[in-house]
């Protein structure tokens, strides 16, 4: 049964359609155009293709095809087809119409029964078992369907590129030994791109070259396609395999304003700008694509905008652009290391390169020994193989082992460019060396840092080569900018360098992530055992209460990480798949996948003792960079290195059974929560805490309409603090104007970052304190990261004038919201 049909796209489920075992895209060259009147991005796209490893080949010929020539994963050459001779081919073939294909995938693919297990040969490609050629009825839609990933696009045309065309291509076919049936044409093309797609890594430079050359060369023959909801179907009639699919195509297409993958706004200066969002569907109202992360594919793009407008892109290179006619440039990136597709990323607008004034030289670069690793034998990678596909890999690069700073630049909307040099230059650096200092070699060998429009929905985004950071980390000190800043670095080794295979195991990512933020920010600060162990202490409390929350207030099967379970990872026999309740709106806004993953990997290094457990994380990015992983790839490995009365009834197991496949709050976990209360950072809320209930009792006890201001003395404290602080307070039943009139100037709590101000705006809300509103007004405007929540806290309390506000608020900012936003924003609303 065809994907397709089993899945209702008002559904929780996203689905992967693209059938990654017939074919695989191993390279992508977009050539785009991006016009910002009609908020479209439009040109074309070539992909390069490769037999897929899983493909049988149960062909015209049935069973005098030598299976075995498929199983060695595909090496099979194109120029040694197993072709039976057939008298005509098109005698096999009606002569059916191009508008009756809307309907080839379709009906013949729900001939399998259900037990089959997928394993009938007339599956969901549409690759054709019969063994009776003359039976025409049952050949009609026997040829083979390549299903690529696609929404909301406009496919104008798809053709067959003639890469044969392009001079230097014959070096590629010298050296096969034709036969007379492969001296076809289509034979030969194919084999010209199988010989490019597996040149050896120190061949990159020339490859890219004949890429480029490649995907210009002319069209060869129009295929026919279809398009569905969630896909795009591609066949070329009469063409039965995988083997004999054209595998250089070209794909001409236009993306739609509303598509779900890209941003069309104005950034914080007023100009119009676009980006790609780390949504759900990712990329495929971009581009037509393989979306399942086991499709790893490098790419190249040029990207033509007006002048004026800066073209940022996840590519190696930091791309110059060239001067086209009447006020146009283009932009070109490349990448040479095989990435999902999904990791793509693009941002064009008016961006200003933020640059240092001055020339103070920051930490980072006069305190050397700071870099060197812990432990330098953690870090003999030379003497290790890598496991990946080949790729110019860093981590065999001597040149790159040893930098602990990667090249980095800032962009940032003209009004935020102060803003951005005060903190954020200072603290790239900084960061990145902490990361090397941890983790050792940088996968990516560069780094664009953006902060993006105020519409985007969550604090930071990651993508190889650039960061995408929300503007709600920049004010109120280096805090919030930090620590988020090293969570997107994080994601460099955890998310990028090493991928989740099957993405509802979004914590490999994030649990990660928010794990090691903590250590770099730690290390980037130099901070000494007790200061980080305290810190860290602190967060894990703030976490743990945010994490109970949030247990307590969502869907018990969203706050479950391995949602498949025991299926993780599997596909259909096409490749396709399925992201349990990947659509859900509510699960972009929840944290759990952060959190527990974090608690996780925070109890197995207190298991193990944090310098083992760094030691084994290096180990792991060594033996898995450039690889996709499941959890148990990860779990397997640490746990072989504890030594045996560690363990405790540490299993893979037992890990599944208390922190991946249930809902709630872990067992291990609830036996801890009380544990932090005890840290000395802690303590020192709580004495300020009791301050203000007392001093909040007094004045509400008292008629004075004065209160002394030297009665009370309260102390500074750090952001986290504060966080807390307002957190315990939110807990008090009434707080009189008074007292939190006096808690915002004590603390100047309209200058703290976000998380500070998030918790200022509760209170203001939770005790109706009408001069704290214009506070909420700005956040709802300036930190649309952040504000979701709010808007269901305004409506909650049923006081009209916050109703008012919510709806007043969302009027203004509907417009250019995020789409899972705007969506539950409105839910809340009306």
């Amino acid at each position: 049964m065809n994907m397709e049909t089993q899945l209702d796209p008002m559904k929780d489920d996203l689905p992967l359609m693209a059938n990654t075992s017939y074919m695989l895209v191993k390279h992508y060259v977009l050539d785009l155009d991006v016009d910002f009147k009609s908020k479209v991005i439009e040109g074309s796209i070539v992909l390069f293709l490769e037999t897929g490893s899983q493909y049988r080949q149960t062909s015209i010929a049935g069973k005098e095809c030598c299976q075995s020539q498929f199983d060695e994963t595909c090496k099979m050459r194109v120029s040694e087809p197993c072709h039976v001779p057939l008298k005509d081919v098109s005698t096999c073939l009606s002569k059916r119409e191009y508008s009756d294909f809307a309907v080839s995938g379709k009906e013949e693919e729900t001939t399998f029964d259900e037990n089959s297990n997928h394993s009938n040969s007339e599956q969901a490609s549409g690759i054709s078992s019969s063994k009776d050629c003359s039976d025409t009825e049952n050949h009609v839609n026997k040829d083979f369907l390549l299903v690529l990933d696609c929404c909301d696009l406009s496919v104008l045309k798809v053709e067959e590129v003639d890469v044969a065309a392009v001079s230097g291509t014959e070096k590629f076919t010298r050296s096969a030994k034709l036969t007379d049936a492969s001296k076809e044409l289509e034979n030969l093309r194919n084999l010209i791109v199988h010989e490019l797609v597996t040149l050896p890594a120190d061949r990159w430079k020339e490859q890219l070259h004949y890429f480029t050359h490649c995907s210009q060369a002319p069209g060869c023959g129009e295929l026919l396609f279809s398009t569905g909801t969630w896909s795009l179907e591609i066949r070329k009639s009469g063409i039965r395999t995988p083997a004999d699919f054209p595998h250089a195509i070209r794909i001409w297409y236009k993306t739609k304003p509303e598509g779900r993958s890209v941003t069309w706004t104005t950034d914080q200066s007023g100009r119009p700008c676009v980006y790609t969002m780390g949504s759900p569907i990712n990329n495929r109202a971009l581009f037509p694509c393989q979306e399942p992360p086991i499709a790893l594919s490098t790419w190249q793009a040029s990207v033509r905008a007006a002048s004026g407008f800066v073209v940022l892109m996840s590519g190696e290179n930091s791309a110059e652009p060239v001067q086209l006619q009447e006020g146009m440039l283009s932009w070109y990136y490349y990448v040479s290391m095989p990435m999902p597709a999904s990791t793509f990323t693009i941002a064009v607008g008016c961006w200003q390169e933020v640059k240092q004034q001055s020339f103070k030289q920051t930490a980072a670069e006069t305190n050397t020994e700071f870099f060197l690793p812990s432990s330098q034998t953690d870090f003999r990678w030379h003497e290790e193989i890598c496991g990946h596909v080949e790729y110019p890999c860093r981590f065999q690069n001597p040149a790159a082992r040893l930098q602990a700073v990667i090249p980095y630049r800032v962009f940032a909307p003209w009004c935020l460019m102060e803003t951005c040099e005060e903190y954020l230059l200072q603290l790239i650096p900084q960061c990145l060396s902490a990361a090397y200092a941890t983790l050792g070699t940088h996968p990516f060998s560069r780094l664009d840092v953006l902060i993006v429009p105020s519409n985007f929905s969550s604090l930071g985004m990651a993508s190889p080569h650039i960061i995408f950071l929300s503007q709600s980390v920049l004010p109120g000190g280096s805090h919030l900018c930090g620590t988020r800043l090293c969570h997107e670095i994080a994601h460099a080794w955890f998310g990028l360098a090493i991928g989740a295979r099957d993405w509802t195991e979004e914590w490999i990512s994030e649990g990660f992530a928010t794990f090691l933020e903590d250590v770099f920010w730690a290390r980037a600060q130099q901070l000494s055992h007790d200061e980080i162990k305290g810190q860290q202490e602190l967060k894990a409390l703030l976490r743990w209460r945010r994490l109970r929350d949030e247990v307590q207030n969502s869907e018990e099967e969203l706050q479950v990480l391995r949602p498949k379970k025991e299926s993780t990872g599997e596909l259909s026999e096409s490749g396709a798949s399925v992201v349990k309740y990947g659509l859900k709106a509510e699960k972009i806004f929840m944290q759990v996948h952060y959190l527990k993953g974090y608690f996780l990997l925070r109890s197995l290094a207190r298991t193990i003792g944090d310098a083992s457990y760094l030691a084994s994380l290096r180990k792991f990015v060594i033996k898995f960079h450039g690889q996709l992983v499941l959890s148990q790839d990860f779990l397997s490995m640490l746990l072989e290195d504890i030594p045996q009365q560690k363990k405790a009834g540490l299993t893979v197991e037992s890990i599944f059974q208390n922190w991946l496949d249930t809902s709630g709050i872990p067992k291990p976990l609830l036996e801890e929560g009380e544990t932090w209360k005890d840290c000395q950072l802690v303590q020192q809320v709580s004495g300020e805490v009791a301050k203000w209930i007392q001093t909040n009792r007094r004045i509400r006890k008292s008629s004075k309409k004065k209160m002394k201001q030297d009665e009370v003395v309260f102390q500074q404290l750090l952001p986290d603090q504060l966080v807390l602080l307002l957190e315990s307070l939110l807990e008090e039943k009434t707080l009189c104007p008074r007292i939190l009139q006096c808690l915002e100037r004590t603390y100047q709590l309209r200058e703290q970052d976000a998380e500070v101000r998030h918790r200022w705006c509760e209170l203001v809300i939770k005790h109706k304190y009408e001069p704290g509103y214009g506070d909420i007004e700005r956040f709802l405007r300036e930190d649309q990261a952040m504000g979701v929540y709010l808007y269901g806290e305004l409506m909650v309390n049923e006081d009209a004038k916050q109703q008012e506000l919510a709806r007043k608020c969302f009027a203004a900012a509907q417009e250019h919201m995020d789409a899972s936003s705007a969506k539950v924003v409105a839910e809340m609303l009306f």
